[in-house]
């Protein structure tokens, strides 16, 4: 065999789809609520939901918005070609949205006092990306 691929490198990164129409509209300063009813798909929304309530002090009302996107966006990974690990780049703006929501989702998750969870959710993010990591817990 004369191939010259890698087999001890990981999964390419995942790339999410730009959802032009919904981000167009959150840039235009339309409510999170109302991109999230109108785009239920787009995780941003979900995000800025997560991140409002919570500098509110409604983390469980946070958790909610952040678990609704995270989803949204796993969605959207497997249907990327996602095979469950490997890096979802931060530096692919429309991979921020679930990136965001697995941060908020962390933070969240700390904040009830649901440990297992939020150690569930960093790993998974670090694991993902590094940079989204650093970035989303201000380091």
């Amino acid at each position: 065999m004369d191939s010259h691929e890698n087999l001890l490198a990981g999964p390419p990164p995942t790339r999410l789809p730009d959802m032009a129409e919904a981000r167009e509209a959150m840039e235009a300063g339309a409510q999170a609520s109302d991109v999230a009813a109108r785009f239920p798909a787009y995780p941003a929304a979900w995000a800025t939901l997560a991140d409002e309530y919570f500098a509110a002090g409604h983390a469980v009302t946070s958790y909610a918005f952040a678990r609704t996107g995270y989803h949204r966006g796993l969605d959207q990974l497997r249907r990327a070609g996602w095979k469950g690990h490997g890096p979802i780049p931060w530096d692919h703006e429309p991979n921020r949205g679930f990136l965001r929501c697995l941060f908020a989702l962390f933070r969240a998750a700390q904040a009830i006092g649901e440990k297992d969870e939020a150690e569930r959710c960093m790993s998974f993010l670090r694991d993902s990306s590094t940079d989204a990591a650093d970035e989303l817990a201000g380091r």
